[in-house]
């Protein structure tokens, strides 16, 4: 099929686009930029005026909660979700059920992905056998079978041992290794910042020291062994220092925090709210402005959703009771432009948080609309505003905590592939 995408504002960060230019379409492909290519005619043509056309959201943590938890969510409905808000490329953490470790299971969540005809799934394996941080998995057989990257997801590492001997053999082979710093012991059972809302609320605490610690031990590995590392999900000021310092030290080392981490803090646990239980947790408003700036300054590569749907019997109940996690993928887009515009920052910024930055961390040729490139695209209205409700949202989870939030910015159409996989009509705000 052959798409004109007319008047719409082109923003490609990879490229340095930002202007009005029509894109035109053709075999899954861009195949120009500005002007039509000779003798080309449209089967369908998009008007795109008042609205902003960029590459395809690229996530960096989705789970789609496929195999094991599918009564918390399926495949089909968080890829639903996905296409809603945006996100043509998704990596898929390994702590399913059973885990992400054989090769099989890798095959089998690619192929189901891709009868679906939407949005690219890359799944992350896991480092460990079972996520149990014992024996390390077949990296080079999961490699083959799709998996961008290797991480122990939520799950810790006991023995220091074992994530050394890891992060040799990810080096020997150039295998990247993603791992969330907390340390086990010192975040024992906690659920919520250490800080005066824990204690008011009488909760069980996790120090930033439990990120820090961790944090350093992985780092300084990183250095010894020479692994590429990506740090997912940081969570505190000190955290944001000291990759700031590893980068500046040259070691190969990215990281991303999560979308709700750039807007909430402890405050916003209210009385005990469970869609404020989240892993890690919501720090201090410190911890939170010294992640906006580490995003606006570029020690923070990316922004991801950390979409976790949850079943309500396991959310709606006391909070340090609740499971952790919160429904996020169709929220990334409006989320990251309410980061931008709070920090005056341009949108080719913080389209480029979700975009061709997170496209570089999976290592996949994506995030762009160059000539050639796959017609993965994202048109949304950055001006239409709307009330975030629950049962509206595409995803099984309904956990969130921007229930009955206001947001702007709306997806109207995303195309995969050059194919039309998501259009909604978007009525004027008036």
């Amino acid at each position: 099929m052959k798409i004109h995408i007319r008047s719409g504002r082109l923003i490609d960060p990879r490229n340095g686009i930002d202007t009005q230019r029509d894109l035109y379409l053709a075999a899954g492909k861009v195949v120009a930029v500005g002007d039509a290519p000779a003798g080309f005619s449209a089967n369908r043509v998009i008007d795109a005026a008042g609205k902003i056309v960029c590459p395809g959201l690229v996530d960096l943590a989705v789970r789609l909660r496929e195999p094991g938890y599918e009564y918390m969510a399926t495949l089909e409905s968080e890829m639903e979700a996905a296409i809603a808000g945006g996100v043509t490329s998704l990596a898929c953490p390994p702590d399913t059920d059973p885990a992400l470790d054989e090769p099989g299971l890798v095959e089998m969540l690619k192929f189901r992905a891709k009868n679906l005809n939407q949005a690219h799934v890359y799944p992350v394996g896991a480092l460990t056998v079972g996520l149990k941080g014992a024996r390390l998995t077949e990296m080079a057989e999961l490699r083959d079978a799709g998996c961008v990257a290797f991480s122990q997801a939520e799950a810790p590492f006991a023995d220091t041992q074992v994530l050394m001997h890891a992060l040799e053999y990810a080096a020997t082979f150039g295998f990247p290794v993603w791992l969330r710093p907390q340390d086990p012991a010192l975040a024992g059972h906690g659920v919520a910042h250490d800080g005066e809302v824990a204690t008011r609320l009488g909760l069980p605490a996790i120090p930033s020291t439990a990120e820090v610690i961790a944090l350093s031990t992985i780092l300084i590995l990183a250095r010894e062994t020479g692994a590429r590392i990506h740090i997912a999900r940081l969570s505190s000021a000190e955290g944001v220092a000291m990759v700031r310092e590893a980068k500046a030290r040259g070691l190969p080392v990215s990281c991303d925090i999560a979308i709700h981490h750039a807007h909430l803090s402890e405050m916003d646990i209210g009385y005990f709210d469970p869609n404020c239980h989240l892993s890690p947790p919501l720090r201090s408003l410190r911890d939170r402005d010294a992640l906006r700036a580490g995003l606006a300054d570029g020690t923070i590569d990316a922004l991801c959703s950390d979409h976790t749907p949850v079943d309500e019997d396991v959310k709606q109940v006391p909070f340090a009771e609740a499971e952790a996690g919160a429904t996020g993928v169709e929220l990334l887009l409006p989320l990251t432009l309410k980061w931008a515009a709070e920090s005056q920052l341009p949108l080719s910024t913080a389209i480029e948080r979700i975009t061709v930055r997170p496209a570089a961390i999976l290592g996949i040729d994506a995030g762009h609309l160059s000539a050639g490139a796959a017609a993965d695209i994202c048109i949304f209205d950055p001006k239409h505003y709307w009330r975030v409700e629950p049962g509206a949202l595409r995803s099984q989870g309904k956990n969130t905590p921007y229930a009955g939030i206001e947001l702007c910015g709306r997806v109207s159409h995303t195309l995969v592939g050059g194919n039309i996989v998501y259009e909604k009509n978007i009525i004027k705000n008036k």
